[in-house]
């Protein structure tokens, strides 16, 4: 699949919202407007491809003419979502990739959300070079999360999914931004909830860098120099826009040579 083009499509779904644009691959940087609409109430399989449609139809780039990668909230092996946090239930064991191939009319590059954001990150972002393990981790809806260990992606961690055992629930829905818009929070009572996950984590891993993406990245002044840790932890260059970049990346070969094994098929 490899191709001498220099632009592609990333599409980014999301719990809430569906995010794309055309990519510059030799920048990593978009080229177009990002488009973005509402994830459909329910987040159903013909829902949520009506809406990349509208993506695509907004961006002129409806046909097959520019190479196409979706990032998807899921654990993603061989095309198939193996799990739904955030969509419809629907989801699950699901043949993903083939249905937006028919869906759409073209050959699509599909993979975990977190996983194409931690590409984007390593080819053209903060964890470029960067030595040891990386581990990205994007705050929205949920926790998602990437692990790059010297420029080698481990696809499909599940590391907002943790256990939180002292109040019953998993780590994502007790520190991911969407908990703390939920339990009207300070940064300074979200940063607590903060700590002890990259604490975790941390113990758990010992990783050389965390790069904290997702949105909610563009405050990263306002809570990351509350969090007390030996690892070394920065926004992601790309914020919100990594999970397109990502995509668009991986959607023709595009992925340093050092991913391509690990990430032609996650």
């Amino acid at each position: 699949m490899a191709s001498t083009t220099d632009r592609a499509v990333g599409i980014d779904i999301g719990g809430t919202g569906i995010k794309g644009g055309i990519v510059d691959l030799e920048k990593g940087e978009l080229v177009s407007d990002r488009v973005k609409v509402a994830t459909p109430e329910g987040a159903k399989p013909d829902d949520v491809l009506a809406a990349v449609e509208q993506v695509l139809g907004t961006l002129e780039v409806s046909d097959a003419g520019i190479p196409l990668g979706v990032a998807f909230p899921a654990i993603v092996k061989n095309g198939h979502t193996l799990s739904a946090a955030n969509v419809s239930d629907e989801w699950l064991d699901f043949a993903a990739e083939d249905f937006f191939e028919q869906g759409l009319g073209r050959r699509i590059h599909f993979a975990n959300d977190a996983d194409v954001a931690g590409v984007a990150e390593v080819r053209y972002g903060a964890a470029k070079d960067a030595e040891g393990l990386v581990i990205l981790t994007t705050l929205g809806t949920g926790i998602g999360s990437a692990l790059i260990y010297r420029g080698e992606l481990v696809p499909n961690s599940e590391l907002g999914h943790l256990q939180r055992a002292q109040h019953g629930k998993d780590a994502e829905a007790y520190a991911a931004y969407s908990a703390m818009e939920r339990d009207d929070l300070s940064w300074e009572q979200w940063a607590e909830r903060l700590q002890w996950y990259y604490s975790h984590v941390e113990f758990l891993f010992s990783p050389d860098l965390f790069v904290v993406g997702g949105g909610v990245s563009k405050h990263a002044d306002k809570f990351l120099h509350l969090l007390e840790l030996r690892t070394p932890i920065v926004p992601a260059v790309h914020r919100n826009n990594a999970g397109i970049i990502g995509a668009a990346a991986l959607s023709r070969g595009a992925a340093p040579a050092h991913l391509a094994a690990t990430t032609a098929k996650v």
